[in-house]
């Protein structure tokens, strides 16, 4: 779905570039920007490298597990049903721990690795071996549900990226916009949660 709206958006850009007569500007632009793309990626594979290293670090010194038992109480309240030892449990502390740090793409692997193990969870639920509420084959569980809902809406202490975005692009205070990140994203986490425990009220009355 997203390829046709970029691509769609892409081909009304260039009608309408074409109709008002702009296609030379266009032209540079498209140029101007591919540039900037590359400077760009150049920039931030420095700052993922160095991110990545001291989550590396941190993990190694024991520091990411010390952080996943402080946010065991979180993981209870946002996955009730899911066992306390779950293997599960892990990759989500892994993945909320890169959120906070505004870490998006150290959290996906984590994200990825924790959503499989909650689909055997759910599985195993199938078969009887699991306590909690039990869904149809292929349609997703209620952990797998709230995981991707507070994933998506991701509150950041510290938004890494869009940090190193603005000191990229020469802003005086790059690091201004984390106030208003942790608003914005304590708001949009606290409305998932708000909907993930009145959507799993809803269905435990069905």
């Amino acid at each position: 779905m997203l390829n046709y709206l970029w691509a769609g958006m892409i081909l009304a850009g260039i009608l309408f570039g074409a109709f008002n007569g702009r296609m030379p500007a266009l032209t540079d632009a498209a140029l101007d920007s591919a540039g900037k793309a590359v400077t760009l990626a150049v920039a931030m594979l420095g700052v993922t490298a160095f991110w990545s290293g001291l989550m590396e670090i941190a993990s190694e010194a024991g520091i990411i597990e010390a952080a996943s038992r402080r946010l065991r109480p979180v993981i209870r309240f946002l996955f009730p049903n899911m066992p306390e030892e779950h293997p599960a449990g892990r990759y989500i502390s892994t993945n909320f721990i890169a959120n906070f740090l505004g870490l998006g793409w150290a959290a996906t692997p984590a994200g990825l690795k924790a959503m499989e193990e909650l689909g055997k969870l759910e599985d195993d639920r199938r078969a009887g071996r699991a306590a909690g509420p039990v869904r149809g084959k292929g349609v997703a569980g209620s952990e797998m549900c709230t995981f991707l809902i507070v994933n998506i809406s991701s509150l950041q202490l510290i938004p890494v990226n869009i940090i190193a975005y603005r000191s990229q692009y020469g802003s005086a205070d790059p690091a201004g916009i984390v106030g208003a990140g942790i608003l914005a994203t304590a708001v949009s986490t606290g409305t998932a949660v708000i909907f993930c425990r009145l959507m799993d009220r809803r269905r435990s009355k069905c």
